[in-house]
């Protein structure tokens, strides 16, 4: 634990800051972002994974519908204040490796909310039904205390769960601005039990800026049904998947050709060498993805339409580049929808 504690002060150090007030709205709100400005977080990584983070504003072009924009706003201050709902699969597929997510996600929980006000989070369980367990908190404690007592049993609603992320929870000022909305989901992106459907919460995150990550459930050699759900859902929210269970082998010599009588697989199922590998692989996806919700850049403008109109059904498609680095990876949204959800009230501001 005091290694894993260390990975986490290495990868999240807070700044401290004036922390913004909590301002909870009506019962089953739906978030609504007046697109007037729009939010892009970028993640910029070399062709070895790491993270560029020395870039300036000039660096970057950014186009809306192919043309080019003025930056109104960037940033690339680490740590930056966000809200980040936790989204964990309570379905029967989580029972074999249930223990260690459960210590995963109790660490990812402890290293994105330490105590600063700025960072907060809520606690969504979805198995049969979704149920918001903990509302918008900064205070980690709570959902550690729920983690610790759950057991895993059911079907799966994820995308309910999804659509409760975006209308059920208390809002912070300042949302989706400062802070960040962004949704992590433990489980393996497969969806038994839901009234709604992938397309429907895809378009509901998009319009109220949430960028989705998910640390993948599925067992290494098993083709989850559920990949192309978590990939959809964070490819295109400018967010990715961390797949720990399927890496497991990927530094072991001989994997594959060397055979045994209990099958090809260099850490024996059983025994502390395999347990301690996957405890590895799932604690490295979650630093990898605690590093980067808190190493991102983050461009904002206002949208130069030409006059055009442009309705509430429209999705306007966003390019990033940096051309002076073309090798680079850039992750972001997208695209945004120009107007807010109909019906819903608004975000305190």
């Amino acid at each position: 634990m005091l290694k894993r504690a260390i990975l986490f002060a290495l990868i999240l150090v807070p700044l401290l800051a004036q922390a913004p007030t909590q301002a909870p709205p009506p019962k089953d709100t739906i978030f609504r972002t007046e697109a007037k400005e729009v939010i892009v977080p970028v993640t910029v990584t070399d062709e070895k994974g790491r993270f560029v983070s020395n870039l300036d504003a000039k660096d970057f072009r950014i186009f809306d519908e192919g043309k080019e924009q003025k930056i109104d706003y960037f940033s690339r201050e680490r740590s930056q204040p966000v809200v980040v709902g936790f989204l964990l699969d309570m379905s029967n597929n989580m029972r074999i490796h249930w223990k260690t997510y459960q210590d995963a996600v109790i660490e990812l929980i402890q290293g994105l909310l330490p105590g600063d006000k700025r960072y907060n989070g809520y606690l969504i369980t979805y198995g049969n039904d979704a149920e918001l367990v903990v509302n918008t908190t900064n205070d980690p404690e709570t959902m550690v205390q729920k983690i610790q007592a759950f057991k895993p049993g059911g079907g799966a609603a994820l995308f309910d769960a999804i659509y409760k992320s975006c209308t059920t929870r208390s809002l912070i000022h300042g949302e989706p601005y400062e802070p960040r909305r962004v949704i992590v989901i433990v489980g393996d992106g497969h969806d038994t039990a839901s009234k709604r459907g992938l397309n429907e919460v895809l378009e509901l995150a998009q319009r109220n800026l949430v960028t989705i990550y998910a640390v993948s459930t599925a067992a290494f050699g098993f083709k989850s049904d559920g990949e192309e759900n978590l990939t959809a859902l964070t490819e295109q929210t400018g967010g990715r998947v961390e797949t720990p269970l399927n890496n497991l082998y990927q530094d072991v010599s001989g994997y594959l050709s060397t055979p045994s009588d209990e099958g090809n697989y260099a850490y024996k199922v059983g025994t502390g060498g395999y347990a301690a590998e996957i405890s590895n692989g799932i604690i490295k996806a979650v630093g990898h993805i605690a590093g980067e919700v808190t190493t991102q850049y983050i461009i904002r403008y206002i949208p130069d339409t030409n006059g055009q109109k442009v309705t509430n059904k429209d999705f306007r498609k966003i390019k990033v580049t940096v051309p002076s680095l073309p090798t680079v990876k850039l992750r972001y949204r997208i695209g945004y929808y120009p107007n807010p959800v109909e019906g819903g009230a608004e975000s305190s501001k």
